[in-house]
């Protein structure tokens, strides 16, 4: 028991020595460079994946704080890999502005990240709370937030994220001070809620459009992927259509 225990602890330890990693499989179509600061999420999303991975239970996943070290080890790094000119996204398996939570390490490690050179990508469902950080952001950068439902989906589903119309204010803000701006509409619970969002998002920068994975849906997803791509067309809008929704479209799911 005491050795797994120890090698337990080298693992993490070994982890938390080299945060900065690069995202395998579905992952990959996020960005080349990820870090994870905290070790869990408060928002208490009912369809989040991460605990799973994590090996944790939604309340242990809950129980949030920086990881041990993770500032320093960031820097060190940074400076030990000569990493620069790469984008670094924040985060996946937590949320860079949790509720509730000094999210001083946040900034430290975006101050980190952009002093070596490098650039940030941010995807968050914290609102309001990013912006203390827009001043260190610029246009290399791209502040991104998750919209997956509207007030009521959120009270339901996503019970301690900011209220939508918050994420999508907050996303006007960033795009005011020259900040690259963009949203990942997945999960998809409801597709006229995309659809309206894609016509009016004169706001954004780049739309990343997946589907509602690991749960049954009534949602044709074919037919959806379809209108999210003429409705991109035709507005203009800068688009990604992820490749789960993309294998609908083409026949392969």
């Amino acid at each position: 028991m005491r050795g797994r225990r120890q090698k337990t602890q080298r693992k993490e330890l070994g982890k938390t020595n080299k945060p900065i990693y690069e995202p395998k499989t579905k992952a990959r179509e996020y960005g080349d460079l990820a870090l994870n600061i905290y070790t869990g999420c408060n928002h208490g999303c009912v369809y989040c994946y991460a605990p799973m991975v994590l090996k944790k239970s939604r309340e242990q996943f809950r129980e949030v704080q920086p990881r041990k070290g993770i500032i320093e080890a960031v820097k060190r790094q940074l400076k030990r890999e000569a990493i620069s000119g790469k984008t670094i996204h924040l985060c996946f398996t937590c949320d860079p502005y949790p509720a509730e939570v000094d999210t001083t390490p946040t900034r430290e490690i975006i101050e980190a990240i952009k002093n070596s050179g490098n650039h940030i990508q941010i995807l968050t469902k914290g609102g309001f709370r990013a912006e203390r950080d827009f001043d260190l952001l610029d246009s290399g950068d791209n502040f991104g937030v998750t919209i997956a439902g509207d007030k009521d989906f959120i009270k339901e589903n996503e019970p301690n994220a900011a209220h939508y119309i918050e994420r999508i204010l907050t996303l006007g803000r960033a795009k005011k001070r020259g900040i690259k701006t963009w949203v990942s509409c997945e999960p998809v619970y409801n597709p006229e809620l995309v659809f309206g969002l894609i016509e009016t998002g004169s706001y954004i920068d780049l739309f990343k459009i997946g589907k509602l994975n690991y749960h049954p849906s009534p949602i044709d997803w074919a037919a959806f992927g379809d209108e999210c791509e003429r409705l991109c067309k035709y507005h203009g809008r800068n688009y990604y259509l992820k490749a789960d929704l993309r294998a609908f479209m083409e026949g392969r799911a």
